[in-house]
C-alpha cells in the first residue's frame, strides 16, 4: 500500500485501526494467492493438494472441478475486491479534505524514483520490481512445467502414442504455453476497470494503470500465439490438420480456440502505437473484439479452466455495466469557451454531492459526432472551488475533437448539444501540500491536467486558510494564440476576488515565434439552453456511500451467479449427465455460465443503480434550478466581461512571463531549486516527459519528486 494516497483521519484512531486490520487481511489472502500460483505447476500441488481439494468440494452443483475453482481462484480476488470497498468508505469517512497533507522525507521515495526503459517507458522502481516479479512468476510456471512433464516424455512413451519424441515434448510445451497464458489474462482486466476498488485500495488510477493493461495484453497474446501455433505445428508434422476444424463434444474445443485467438489477434494488431494513434476509430472498434475473444475461450477451455480469469472479468463487467447505466443519461452542458487556438473549455452541471480530486478525468461521448465513441479528458474544475459545476478542455487535434470545436467554435452554434458522461475518475487522494514547491512542466494541451490542481489550490489558499506550496508552471506551446489556455486556470465563474494567498509563477515559452501576435483575441463565451431531459452529472452509486454499494453489487451478483448456475447444474445438467448414454455438451454449459454471469451482474447492478438514482432525483431537480445561467435563454454568445476581464484574470496575467523563440531550460528550472522537497508534474509529448525524468532520476538533487501525467489510449 502506499502510504501517501490514503486520506488523513480526523480525530481518535479507529477508522485507523479497522483500516489497517483490512489492509493487512486483503494482503494475507493476496499472499495464499500468489502461493497457489507459484504452487500450481509443482508435482505436490497435481498430486495431492488438487485430489484433496476436490474431493472435498465435489457437489451435484458444481461438479467436480468447478467448486474447487471457485474456492481457490475466484473467491481470494473478489474477497481482496469486497475489503477494498470497505477500507475505502471508512477512509471517505475519516477524510479532511481531497489534498493530503504530510510532513517529513517519505522512505519509499527512493522507490519512486522514475527509470526510463526501452519498451515499457516511464516507471518507477517499485513498478519495475513487480513487473520483474511477475515475469518470473509466468518463467517460474513455464520452467517447472517444462521440468517435470518433459521428464516423463521417454522415446519408449513416445512410440507407445504413436509421436517421436519432439513431438510429444511440443505438444506437451503447446499445453502449458496455454495455461502459463491464462495467469497473465487473469490480471488483464483489473487496470482497465476504472471505478475499481482494487486499484485505488492499491492507491493507483484506471488512468495511470492502463500502462499494465498494455503489458498484460502482449504477454497474454504472445503466450497464446505461441500455444496456437504450437499445436498447429505438431498436428501438421503428425498429420492432423483436421483436429483445426474439431469441435468436441466434451473437453477442449479446438475450432472456438481458434476462433478465440483470431479475435485476439486482430484486436492486438491495432493496438501498437503507430497504429493507435494514425488510426484511433480503427483501434477503438476493433477493441470491443475482446468480447468474441473471451466468449470462445470459456466455450474453448470449459467453465473449471475458465474461472480462474473469472475475478478480473468480472469486477471489470460489474464497472462497464455501470458505466453504461450511467452513461445513458444526457448531462447539462451549461456554458463553454472558445479560445483562439482550436480549444473549447466545456462546463457541465453536476449535482454538489459528485467530489473529485485534480487530475480526474472523465470520458465523454457526444452523439452528434459518433454514436459509440468516447474519449477521455483530464477534469481542469476543482469540486470544492466549483461545487455545481464540472469542466473539461479539448484540443482540436483529432478527427473527433477537430469536429466537436469546428461544431461549438462556429458562427452559429448549436442551442443546446447531446452529452453523455462517464465518471469521474481519478485518485481517492493527492498529496500535493506535502511537498514546499510544486513545479509542473506541460507541453501544449499537456498543461490542462495542472489547471484543476491549481484551482484546488486557490480553494485551499482563500477559503481554508491552509498552508500551501508555491506554484512554478512551466508550459511550452507552438504559436502565441495557444497562451490563450493560460485564461483557462481561472473558472468563467466562481473565482475568488484575489489570489494574494496563492504564490503562483507561470513562465510560458513560445517555440515556434519570436516576437508577439499583433494582436490577441479574446475567448468568446457560449451559454447553452436547458433541456427538460437533461440533468447534472450525479455519482453512479450516489454520493456518500458509493463504495459499500458497490461491494453490494459484486457480493449480490456473485451469490445470484452461484445460485443459479448450482441450482441449473443440480436439476437440469446433473440428471442428464448422470441418467443418459451422454454428457451435456461443455460449449452449451459455457455459454450458460456466461449468460448467468451476465444475467446476476445486470440485476445487480441496475437494481443498486435504479435505488440510487431514485434517491437522488429530488436533489437533481434542485441542482439543474440551481444551474440555469443568469443570461438570457435566448441569447447564444454572452461576452461576460464581468469574469472575462475581472480582477482574478488581471492577477494572473501580472504572474505570467512570456518568452518567445526559445525552450525552457528545465535543468536549470529544477537543479536551482533549494526547497527541501519539490514536487515535479509533467504532462505532454513523450519526449518532454522523458527529459524531465532524467532530471528528476540523475540523482544530482534529492529534492526532486517526480509524477508523470499522460493517458495512453
Amino acid at each position: 500500500m502506499d502510504p501517501q494516497r490514503s486520506p488523513p483521519p480526523r480525530g481518535g484512531g479507529g477508522n485507523r485501526g479497522i483500516r489497517a486490520a483490512i489492509a493487512a487481511a486483503a494482503a494475507a489472502v493476496f499472499g495464499g494467492y500468489l502461493v497457489l500460483l507459484v504452487g500450481m505447476p509443482t508435482n505436490a500441488y497435481k498430486q495431492t493438494w488438487l485430489p484433496l481439494l476436490r474431493a472435498k468440494t465435489t457437489t451435484t452443483y458444481f461438479g467436480t472441478n468447478q467448486g474447487a475453482t471457485f474456492m481457490v481462484f475466484t473467491s481470494p480476488l473478489l474477497l481482496i475486491a469486497l475489503l477494498g470497498c470497505v477500507y475505502l468508505h471508512l477512509g471517505k469517512k475519516s477524510e479532511i479534505n481531497n489534498i493530503k497533507s504530510g510532513d517529513g522525507e517519505n522512505r519509499l521515495d527512493i522507490w519512486k524514483r522514475p527509470m526510463i526503459i526501452k519498451g515499457l517507458g516511464i516507471v518507477s522502481r517499485i513498478e519495475l520490481a513487480f513487473f520483474l516479479m511477475f515475469i518470473a512468476l509466468l518463467i517460474w510456471n513455464l520452467a517447472t512445467y517444462f521440468h517435470n512433464d518433459f521428464a516423463k516424455i521417454t522415446p519408449k512413451s513416445a512410440a507407445q502414442s504413436g509421436h517421436k519424441v519432439w513431438e510429444a515434448k511440443l505438444d506437451m510445451a503447446a499445453l502449458r504455453l496455454g495455461l502459463v497464458g491464462n495467469i497473465a489474462l487473469t490480471f488483464l482486466f483489473f487496470p482497465v476497470t476504472r471505478g475499481s476498488s482494487v486499484l485505488q485500495f492499491l492507491g493507483l488510477t484506471s488512468e495511470a494503470s492502463v500502462k499494465y493493461h498494455i503489458w498484460l495484453g502482449h504477454i497474454v497474446m504472445t503466450f497464446f500465439t505461441a500455444h496456437g501455433l504450437a499445436y498447429v505445428i505438431f498436428w501438421a508434422s503428425t498429420h492432423q490438420l483436421s483436429q483445426m476444424v474439431k469441435w468436441e463434444n466434451t473437453g477442449v474445443s479446438n475450432l472456438a480456440g481458434e476462433l478465440s485467438l483470431l479475435a485476439g489477434l486482430i484486436l492486438w494488431a491495432t493496438t501498437f502505437p503507430r497504429i493507435r494513434r494514425r488510426m484511433f476509430e480503427l483501434f477503438f472498434y476493433t477493441h470491443h473484439l475482446y468480447t468474441l475473444f473471451l466468449f470462445f475461450f470459456v466455450l474453448h477451455v470449459g467453465t473449471s479452466f475458465a474461472s480462474i480469469m473469472l475475478p478480473g472479468f468480472f469486477l471489470f463487467l460489474i464497472d462497464r455495466y455501470l458505466r453504461f447505466l450511467q452513461s445513458r443519461q444526457h448531462v447539462r452542458l451549461v456554458s463553454a469557451r472558445v479560445l483562439p487556438c482550436h480549444t473549447v473549455e466545456l462546463n457541465f452541471s453536476k449535482s454538489k454531492g459528485v467530489n473529485y480530486t485534480p487530475t480526474s478525468i472523465m470520458f465523454i461521448n457526444v452523439p452528434s459526432i459518433s454514436k459509440l465513441q468516447w474519449h477521455p479528458f483530464t477534469i481542469s474544475s476543482s469540486s470544492s472551488l466549483e461545487s455545481d459545476k464540472i469542466s473539461v478542455i479539448i484540443k482540436g487535434e483529432g478527427k473527433w475533437t477537430t469536429k466537436l470545436n469546428d461544431l461549438i467554435a462556429s458562427p452559429t452554434p448549436p442551442d443546446r448539444l447531446d452529452v453523455s458522461i462517464e465518471g469521474p475518475y481519478g485518485p481517492a487522494s493527492t498529496d500535493f501540500l506535502r511537498h514546499d514547491l510544486l513545479v509542473m512542466v506541460g507541453g501544449g494541451s499537456g498543461v490542462t491536467p495542472f489547471i484543476s490542481i491549481i484551482r484546488e489550490l486557490i480553494h485551499t489558499a482563500e477559503t481554508l486558510n491552509r498552508r500551501s506550496p508555491r506554484i512554478l508552471l512551466i508550459a511550452a506551446f507552438r504559436n502565441s494564440a495557444d497562451l490563450t489556455i493560460l485564461d483557462l486556470i481561472l473558472p468563467i465563474s466562481g473565482a475568488p476576488p484575489h489570489l494574494s494567498n496563492l504564490s503562483l509563477q507561470v513562465e510560458a515559452y513560445v517555440t515556434r515565434e519570436k516576437q508577439p501576435a499583433p494582436e490577441k483575441k479574446a475567448a468568446r463565451a457560449v451559454w447553452f439552453k436547458p433541456a427538460p431531459l437533461d440533468a447534472p452529472l450525479t455519482a453512479t452509486l450516489g454520493d456518500d456511500n458509493n463504495w459499500l454499494w458497490l461491494a453490494a453489487i459484486v457480493a449480490a451478483s456473485f451469490v445470484i451467479y452461484l445460485v443459479s448456475i448450482g441450482t441449473l447444474t443440480r436439476f437440469y445438467i446433473y440428471p442428464v449427465d448422470r441418467n443418459s448414454n451422454k454428457v451435456y455438451a461443455s460449449a452449451a454449459r459455457g455459454a450458460l455460465h456466461v449468460a448467468f454471469v451476465c444475467a446476476a451482474v445486470a440485476a445487480a447492478a441496475t437494481a443498486g443503480f435504479v435505488w440510487n438514482k431514485a434517491r437522488s432525483a429530488a436533489t437533481q431537480i434542485r441542482s439543474m434550478e440551481g444551474a440555469t445561467p443568469t443570461a438570457s435563454p435566448e441569447s447564444c454568445c454572452y461576452n461576460a466581461d464581468r469574469e472575462m476581464e475581472s480582477l482574478p484574470q488581471q492577477s494572473l496575467a501580472e504572474s505570467v512571463n512570456v518568452h518567445y523563440g526559445e525552450r525552457p531550460d528545465l535543468k536549470r528550472y529544477l537543479f536551482e531549486r533549494k526547497e527541501s522537497s519539490v514536487g515535479v508534474l509533467v504532462c505532454g509529448p513523450k519526449k518532454l516527459r522523458h527529459q524531465v525524468a532524467n532530471i528528476c532520476s540523475s540523482g544530482l538533487a534529492e529534492n526532486l519528486h517526480f509524477e508523470s501525467i499522460s493517458f495512453s489510449w
